[in-house]
């Protein structure tokens, strides 16, 4: 893909002070511009961290960390090195991990681009404004739900990291489905709120408890919800290794900063594995949920 735009000159009012000089500084990573996270309100107006900022801060670098070497490797081995690698965060929110990503990786990188996916429009708008006012170029934004963005003309053919960072429910799976589609090098992913499984789970509860002892797993409605999120996560594992992933599945942050704390990192290997396939199916029929979530947890892309 080739894109040719108008280059803007970085304004003076965003010109960045070194993370070194700033008071806290050893809570910042090297490079960090201060007039981002001021921007992003996660600085105070005395210029420092708050608790919630600090928290923040330090679910986004914890990502950074596992999202760099992809980067890495993406910009040394990818498909277009010289247009640089390729990241779209869907359900961005105020893409406080894009715009961190792109001012740590890829503005130093000087190639590369980030694409934010939001449904909500007063967050793209406040996210193009902000990208224009810091001079960050190769950052676009787009108005659209996940499961529609696939096919978005303003996106390459083929993006090489996608991300979605507390994607509640089924947004999760609308992610993979746009890495499947986009042939996505790489997918780091943390799940929310999954509720899909658990209400099927709910919906036959009485038929099951009387056909299996299995059934004791979801019989408290607080089981239900858990029990609903563990099992989803477990087919969204299987269904990418069957895809031809390689799968990594670890803790996100510590407890104490998010209850939702499960990452998943796929890797592209290209092999695709036959006993995920068979076992996703086998886990659908077990449970019931064949029938309606066979399509969504369907194998073959």
């Amino acid at each position: 893909m080739t894109t040719s735009l108008p280059r803007r000159k970085r304004p003076a009012s965003a010109a960045t002070a070194a993370a070194a000089t700033h008071p806290d500084a050893a809570e910042l990573r090297p490079g960090q511009s201060i007039a981002l996270l001021q921007e992003l309100h996660l600085l105070t107006r005395e210029g420092r961290l708050n608790q919630d900022a600090r928290r923040k801060l330090k679910q986004i670098y914890h990502l950074y960390q596992f999202i760099e070497p992809l980067l890495q490797e993406c910009a040394a081995h990818g498909h277009d090195p010289a247009f640089g690698p390729t990241l779209a965060d869907l359900g961005a929110g105020k893409s406080y991990l894009g715009f961190i990503l792109y001012d740590l990786y890829f503005k130093p990188l000087g190639r590369g681009w980030v694409y934010g996916i939001e449904t909500r429009p007063e967050l793209v708008e406040k996210s193009r404004a902000l990208a224009q006012r810091l001079g960050f170029e190769r950052m676009r934004f787009l108005n659209l739900p996940a499961a529609a963005s696939a096919q978005a003309a303003e996106l390459p053919e083929r993006i090489d990291i996608v991300t979605a960072l507390h994607a509640c429910d089924t947004a999760t799976d609308d992610a993979i489905d746009f890495g499947l589609q986009k042939k996505a090098r790489a997918m780091v992913l943390v799940p929310c709120c999954q509720a899909e499984v658990a209400a099927c789970l709910r919906r036959d509860k009485a038929q099951h408890l009387a056909r299996t002892p299995l059934a004791e797993l979801w019989r408290h409605p607080l089981h239900t919800r858990e029990f609903g999120s563990q099992l989803t996560n477990v087919l969204r594992c299987l269904r990418l290794e069957a895809s031809g992933y390689h799968v990594t599945v670890t803790e996100f942050v510590g407890w104490e900063h998010s209850l939702k704390n499960e990452l998943i990192i796929a890797r592209h290997t290209g092999q695709k594995k036959r006993s995920a396939a068979e076992r996703l199916h086998a886990l659908l029929a077990q449970f019931g949920l064949d029938a309606a979530l066979g399509a969504r947890f369907g194998v073959g892309e």
